[in-house]
């Protein structure tokens, strides 16, 4: 019975382990296309896209630079100051990564949909915002 009750509290463990339960914050400020901040103080960058970079120590070119403001602007007027539901999936760069939704639709999407960003799955290379091939 003991190596059963054990047995049984492993697989409970990883039960709630590997559900991933969803959280909810008020963004605080948009960072850049693919982060904020919340109110609590926790960044938070959006898992599977990638924005353009605004800062010219970051970007490949300045037309990076300049897609990325614009991309931050969008993710202003979607983001400053509303609730959204997230889910973390990992961590970078003292961030939380996240699956995010705004009401009820997932925000990678609606901005990769409105061309602030674009897709970037998991180990798959960045995305080229140089090029003028998009």
């Amino acid at each position: 019975m003991k190596g059963f009750s054990l047995a049984l509290a492993i697989v409970a463990g990883a039960l709630i382990t590997s559900s991933a339960s969803a959280a909810t914050g008020r963004v605080r400020y948009v960072t850049d296309g693919d982060t904020f901040r919340l109110e609590s103080g926790e960044r938070i960058r959006i898992a599977n896209i990638d924005a353009p970079e605004t800062h010219a120590d970051q970007a490949k070119c300045r037309a990076e630079i300049a897609l990325g403001e614009a991309s931050a602007e969008r993710a202003r007027a979607l983001l400053d100051h509303r609730t959204v539901t997230f889910v973390r999936v990992g961590r970078s760069y003292n961030r939380t990564v996240a699956r995010v939704t705004l009401d009820g639709r997932d925000l990678g999407e609606t901005l990769i949909a409105m061309g602030a960003a674009r897709p970037w799955p998991h180990h798959a290379p960045k995305p080229d915002w140089c090029s003028r091939a998009r």
